[in-house]
């Protein structure tokens, strides 16, 4: 971060407002004078600065030199080089458009319970469970359906027992900023928490640690971060799904992505949505994020490929690589090289390219450019 003071006031013109933000909710979680909330209704994932007698991009704090907001932001100025440097001790290079890594493997929970309920083979059921038992971490940040599961709405919560995390599995595809549930985890006397979130979240506690945004970094001690091209709004279950198809959500038993919108129904029912009708529902946070491959978790997990109950896993870190081999030794995994799907790699790298093609010309050139392999 450069020496002068960057305050609420330069995040709202350079993020908030200019469709950077993709709504983590990092900034607010980190604020110190708790005067930043969070809106997450009719389409807006969005910080906003509720302080009385101030302008939305002002703040009477960051007048008298708090600078925490800007340096819990991982869309603000140079984040991306910035987090290679502090996580991996270099930029990424010609040959790994989806980020530094460790490793690439497939993997699977080995649990049945959590195959069943979890997604793509119930890896991240699998990690937050074997966490927890092993005293590795107090609870982690996930996310829930609202109430009875009926309205599809995914809120953020926190999992501290098998039960909780059983319940939390499984793909929503709407946003939940899953950061939000850091007070909540810190209140019932978390210090090692874990944080589940799609790319844009994964980037926080990383950006936060190298930033010196203070103990919410310290705290945040594992990221698992979820490969993701999109999410949509919740708009599109009455929109679409309900007004085209006649799929009501309170009927809808569980979905997923695998080249087209896949739902299945509690009457045993499956239905395939076409993706590129529900462009028009595409969240606006996610229509300029550079990161599919959740760049800079310990972890990166998605179910891409040519195997529905294996889960394609990218080891970024240590702690990551540490866990995995663990699992792998004390029976809770099975694991298999990632080439044996190397069209789900291929897919990864494509997408990855893709997806830095939105990052806009007005900002930093880094997460847009895709260098060229010297020859």
């Amino acid at each position: 971060m450069p020496p002068e003071k960057l305050q609420w006031k330069h995040l709202y013109e350079e993020v908030v407002t200019s469709g950077l933000c993709t709504g983590c909710a990092g900034c607010v979680i980190v604020c110190p004078h708790d005067v930043l909330g969070y809106r997450d209704d009719e389409g807006i994932y969005k910080p906003f600065q509720f302080e009385e007698g101030f302008g939305p991009d002002d703040c009477s704090h960051g007048q008298k030199g708090c600078t925490s907001c800007t340096r819990a932001c991982p869309r603000f100025r140079d984040w991306e080089t910035e987090i290679d440097e502090f996580m991996f001790g270099r930029v990424r290079e010609a040959e790994e458009p989806s980020g530094v890594c460790k490793d690439i493997v497939l993997a699977r929970a080995t649990d049945p319970v959590l195959q069943e309920v979890g997604q793509d083979g119930g890896l991240v059921s699998a990690i937050l469970l074997y966490a927890l038992e092993h005293d590795v971490i107090d609870a982690a940040l996930v996310s829930y359906l609202e109430g009875d599961g009926s309205t599809w709405k995914a809120i953020p919560g926190v999992a501290r027992t098998k039960e909780e995390i059983i319940a939390s599995a499984g793909s929503r595809y709407t946003y939940s900023a899953n950061t939000m549930a850091y007070d909540d985890a810190v209140e019932s006397g978390a210090e090692r928490i874990a944080l589940v979130g799609m790319s844009c979240q994964s980037s926080v506690p990383p950006v936060m640690k190298q930033r010196k945004a203070g103990k919410v970094a310290r705290r945040l001690s594992l990221n698992i971060g979820l490969l993701c091209s999109k999410t949509f709004d919740d708009a599109i279950f009455e929109e679409l799904f309900e007004a085209k198809y006649g799929l009501k959500k309170a009927d809808m038993k569980k979905m997923n992505i695998k080249g087209v919108f896949q739902i299945w129904m509690k009457s045993g029912d499956y239905h395939e949505v076409p993706l590129k009708e529900c462009h028009a529902w595409t969240r606006e946070g996610c229509n300029m994020c550079p990161d599919f491959a959740a760049e800079h978790a310990d972890i990166s997990t998605g179910g891409i490929g040519a195997f529905n109950d294996w889960t394609l896993t990218v080891v970024r870190t240590d702690v990551g690589r540490e866990l995995m081999d663990a699992m792998l030794s004390e029976g809770w995994i099975d694991v298999r090289p990632g080439d044996d799907d190397p069209g789900a790699i291929e897919l990864m790298h494509k997408l990855s390219k893709k997806s830095r093609k939105r990052w806009p010309e007005f900002a930093v050139d880094a997460p847009r450019r895709i260098p060229v392999v010297a020859k």
